[in-house]
């Protein structure tokens, strides 16, 4: 584990509220699709809370309740649509996700506060049946966010914060105003601790489920990587490889364009590991992996099959020229003199492309078919590039 790796894990376990923790993409990831999964939670507490108060408000002609009710039914209702428009957007960056974070908090920051209206409104009316439901309502939404949120843990507190601080306040302001019924001001004292010390234990127990949540999803990403990644580059390996042109093919179909398979080779790789040793070649490895995945777009993928031999799938490919560029634009990049220790040292690449649909959406064939073109390519001198033909293609069904 890289001595960052450790740092981040430390930052996690011991400031579990911090916002700035840098998590990798597809955990963080995990973490929103959790916030904009709670569909059936966010509609029953809203129309709860909106029944509630709407009775209220029609029982004692009281606008101020019937405006919290139609605060609880709008903002219900936009959170509903705010988890709808998540759902249909595809995979997204770091950014998108952030910004979908940042409207999911202003959604129960908005709940937060109209229950504590709620609860401040109630403490007009001396009904003590009136107050427990409006404290309970504010309970059931603590557990709620505490147990559902808390893998995003400022969202979380200062939501709690929004609507129980408020209450608090309230109901010891309440205990002051003097009052015939026996035990009054003690019971509503009483009342607003027991909301303050639920609160506490509340925040305390959302650090811990954070922390347990990540750890988890870190661990859980870590094998993942372990799986499907090259140990020595990062990318991709053969298995993610298949699964990223499984998913690639089916958009392909979908939107009716085109996937090109690059089968990359290192031209002068063996004189390199032979001349300066193993580490060098792993060094000079590393560096064509971050110069390959700089060549791309954020749909496309590279992976390492092992040695000295790449794959890139482009994705949305319309002609044929595209395949070429890239294919251009790799070896020029691969080309540029790499440093080892106080040497410089020159390589270049070959490279095979095959397309699809025009070679079918079989992954094997595709491969060794674009195995087949760099061949050709390696057998034409160094730093060319060869589409995969139909005679290459024949050739591979025989070879298969």
């Amino acid at each position: 584990m890289r001595r960052s790796d450790q740092q981040q894990r430390l930052r996690s376990r011991w400031n579990p509220f911090r916002e700035s923790i840098p998590l990798p993409l597809p955990v963080y990831r995990e973490l929103i699709d959790t916030l904009f999964a709670m569909r059936l939670p966010i509609m029953g507490l809203g129309l709860v809370f909106a029944l509630l108060a709407g009775l209220v408000a029609y029982e004692w002609r009281d606008p101020v309740f019937a405006a919290i009710a139609a605060g609880a039914l709008i903002v219900t209702a936009g959170r509903l649509v705010l988890l709808q428009a998540y759902a249909r957007e595809p995979r997204k960056s770091q950014d998108e996700l952030e910004r979908w974070e940042r409207r999911y908090a202003i959604g129960n920051y908005a709940i937060a506060l109209l229950l504590a209206a709620l609860n401040l409104q109630a403490l007009t009316y001396h009904l003590p049946l009136l107050h427990l439901l409006t404290v309970s309502l504010v309970f059931g939404f603590g557990a709620g966010v505490v147990s559902r949120i808390s893998v995003r843990p400022m969202i979380c507190v200062i939501s709690l914060l929004l609507a129980t601080v408020p209450t608090v306040a309230g109901l010891l302001a309440h205990a002051l105003v003097p009052h015939a019924a026996p035990l009054h001001a003690e019971l509503f004292a009483i009342e607003g601790a027991m909301v303050a010390m639920i609160t506490g234990l509340s925040l305390h127990t959302v650090a811990h489920l954070y922390r347990s949540a990540v750890e988890h999803l870190v661990a859980q990403h870590d094998m993942a990587q372990l799986a499907k990644h090259d140990a020595l580059t990062g990318l991709a390996n053969r298995l993610l490889l298949r699964e990223r042109f499984h998913d690639a093919s089916q958009a392909a179909l979908r939107g009716n364009s085109r996937l090109a398979v690059h089968f990359i080779d290192l031209d002068g790789f063996k004189p390199i590991n032979d001349g300066y040793g193993h580490p060098a070649g792993d060094a000079v490895l590393q560096e064509v992996a971050r110069r390959l995945e700089s060549s791309l777009r954020i749909e496309d993928t590279v992976a390492r099959l092992g040695g000295d031999e790449f794959v890139i799938l482009q994705a949305d490919v319309a002609h044929d020229s595209e395949a070429e560029m890239l294919a251009r634009r790799i070896i020029r990049g691969l080309s540029a003199p790499y440093a080892i220790d106080d040497a410089t040292v020159h390589l270049s690449a070959s490279v095979g492309i095959a397309l699809a649909p025009d070679i079918g959406f079989d992954f094997e064939r595709l491969l060794a078919c674009a195995d087949a073109a760099l061949y050709r390519s390696k057998l034409g001198g160094k730093a060319r590039l060869s589409f995969c033909t139909r005679e290459d293609a024949a050739n591979t069904e025989l070879a298969a």
